[in-house]
């Protein structure tokens, strides 16, 4: 699929915005003029050579993304948010070219060229490679056949006005983008990613869908939003990149009660999976779609998908007999699973066992908590011990002493935590509990 082309007769006759920026609105015309494709000589890069593209979802930096995808590239999305480890993005990814700003230029070094990229450039495939979020070692360097991605797009569906609030380096922030504009949608990009200022921006441009992450729903929910404003046009709120707890999606379904919620999971060594929720307050799900398959073995999920990645540039395969260890544990309801915790986070405390997921769950059912991060420590005794951090809500306060009273009331003394702290959780550019 020449994608610039099938774009341009999806949109014909379409006066309607496609982007509407802290910059302003542009149309899909406008946006397939827009300047950085044209300032810089995209025409030097050829089918195969990997590039990486340091931006966001403005004009410029679509054009030079559709470009460059149309030309063959293989494409490294980037942000500014990130730009302490793009040196270590370009080696990981083998990039060959930065842009950046409209300006072209080519690496010094010329990278070792991997035999997964060797292999696309002879089907003459274009990719795109994104990178895991390293919460637990460097980063892993994913490389997909774009033509896996686009196949997804093949069928028209409803447009909507969509927010943009997953960023450009992220495989959901590009799937929200590419979706939106194959179906003469509207994506709007946040005028900055606080409760506040999204808020504004769902009112102001009459958003529908709202794909974001837990951690950032309990911010809004902690600021009062849904208490003090009301969205008329919101239909569907998207979560997932990591863990939802019942307790705030019971909240958030009670203040939005037009609002559908919706569970997603995806990770980005498989692509965006199709996910069914069981009901909008209810964290159980079914994962399937076209070339899906699930298995659970030892209570972790397994997926084979057939649009999964070609594999790490800078790691071995993960995969056995085209099966993916996710690593996270879940529990099985008939053809619905719920996601415990992860595999590697199992907490071992005197021989019980324990998920740090379900010591923050416990944590956040206090209500003047933002957030919560549980650990193990060492113990000469035990093996290990539970500590906790625990971030109070804006202008709230927490009692360590309350805190634990109310851990006593829920667990067992040996899975209390042996130690609170109040203070920060670390959160990540993405808005995702680190």
């Amino acid at each position: 699929m020449r994608i610039l082309e099938e774009l341009g007769r999806r949109n014909a006759g379409n006066s309607q915005p496609f982007l509407i920026s802290p910059t302003g609105s542009l149309t899909f015309a406008e946006v397939n003029s827009a300047g950085l494709a044209a300032k810089a000589d995209l025409s030097k890069v050829r089918s195969g050579d990997v590039v990486a593209l340091i931006g966001d979802f403005d004009g410029p930096t679509i054009a030079a993304l559709l470009t460059l995808l149309d030309a063959g590239a293989i494409v490294m999305p980037l942000t500014e948010g990130t730009v302490a480890d793009h040196d270590y993005f370009f080696e990981a990814g083998r990039a060959e070219w930065v842009l950046k700003n409209g300006e072209l230029s080519r690496r010094n070094d010329a990278p070792d060229i991997h035999p997964l990229i060797e292999d696309l450039r002879a089907k003459g495939h274009p990719g795109i490679v994104f990178f895991s979020s390293g919460t637990t070692g460097r980063p892993k360097a994913i490389l997909h056949d774009f033509n896996n991605f686009l196949a997804r797009y093949a069928d028209s569906r409803p447009p909507l006005r969509a927010l943009n609030f997953l960023l450009f380096d992220h495989a959901g922030g590009i799937n929200t983008m590419l979706h939106t504009l194959f179906n003469r949608g509207v994506v709007v990009v946040p005028s900055e990613r606080t409760p506040e200022a999204l808020a504004a921006d769902l009112v102001a441009h009459r958003v529908e869908l709202l794909p974001t992450t837990p951690t950032f729903l309990r911010m809004m929910l902690m600021a009062g939003i849904f208490e003090s404003m009301s969205f008329p046009d919101l239909r569907l709120i998207s979560y997932g990149t990591e863990s939802m707890d019942d307790g705030t999606l019971r909240r958030l379904c009670a203040m939005l009660p037009t609002v559908d919620f919706r569970q997603t999971y995806g990770l980005s060594e498989l692509g965006v999976l199709k996910v069914r929720s069981k009901a909008r307050d209810s964290l159980w799900m079914q994962i399937g779609g076209e070339g899906i398959e699930t298995r659970v073995v030892g209570g972790v999920l397994h997926i084979r998908s057939e649009n999964r990645m070609l594999g790490y540039l800078n790691a071995p395969s993960p995969f056995v007999d085209g099966w993916y260890d996710t690593g996270d544990i879940v529990e099985q309801d008939g053809d619905y699973i719920r996601i415990a915790g992860r595999a590697k986070e199992i907490l071992n405390v005197g021989g019980l066992k324990v998920l740090p997921g379900e010591v923050e769950r416990v944590a956040l059912l206090i209500p003047d908590v933002l957030r919560a991060k549980a650990y193990g420590v060492p113990n000469p005794i035990t093996g290990q011990h539970i500590e906790l951090i625990c971030e109070p809500r804006p202008g709230a306060s927490l009692d360590k002493r309350a805190i634990m009273a109310h851990f006593r009331s829920h667990f067992q003394k040996q899975l209390c935590p042996h130690r609170v702290i109040i203070g920060e959780v670390a959160v990540s550019h993405r808005f995702k509990q680190k």
